[in-house]
């Protein structure tokens, strides 16, 4: 599913726990960290792409997050040609993102990166929000900044809810 402009719908997921700290994972087999993320499928909405994603990347369940906030509009990047599959080259640009800043409800144990038959990282961390961006790959990290920056507001809007509700 490409669009008219060469953009393959796409969300990214960006889960904090409750120190604000955020998930990293390493890429399977690559020396690259990532948020995750994944393509939306015909007819899915980016929620529901977005939990589909957050299954089968990390294991975990819509009962193991709070959604805080997502990005109001779509964040676009561009794949450079030599990591475009050949078949696509000329059709196909690079990504459209929906953000979304997720709570982790569950406890770190809840994580799974084995739930899926086709696992997409080998291993995970917390990092603090604003971690340097070297880790990510060159062509994503002004998206990365752009979705942490809008998404940030909500981060401390929930703490501070949370500290007038108890």
């Amino acid at each position: 599913m490409i669009d008219r402009d060469g953009y393959r719908p796409n969300v990214g997921i960006i889960l904090c726990n409750t120190r604000n700290q955020v998930f990293w994972g390493k890429r399977i087999r690559e020396h690259s960290w990532q948020f995750p993320q994944g393509g939306i499928k015909q007819g899915e909405t980016p929620e529901q792409a977005m939990y589909r994603e957050l299954e089968e990347e990390v294991g975990l369940h819509p009962e193991h997050v709070r959604i805080l906030g997502r990005t109001r509009d779509w964040l676009r990047y561009d794949v450079p040609t030599h990591w475009v599959k050949r078949e696509w080259r000329g059709s196909y640009r690079g990504q459209k993102q929906i953000w979304f800043l997720l709570r982790l409800t569950g406890r770190d144990t809840d994580v799974s990166l084995r739930a899926s038959s086709h696992p997409e990282f080998d291993a995970w961390r917390w990092s603090e929000y604003w971690v340097p961006m070297e880790a990510v790959i060159e062509f994503k990290r002004d998206v990365y900044k752009r979705a942490l920056s809008e998404l940030e507001p909500h981060l401390h809007s929930d703490h501070h809810h949370r500290r007038n509700v108890a």
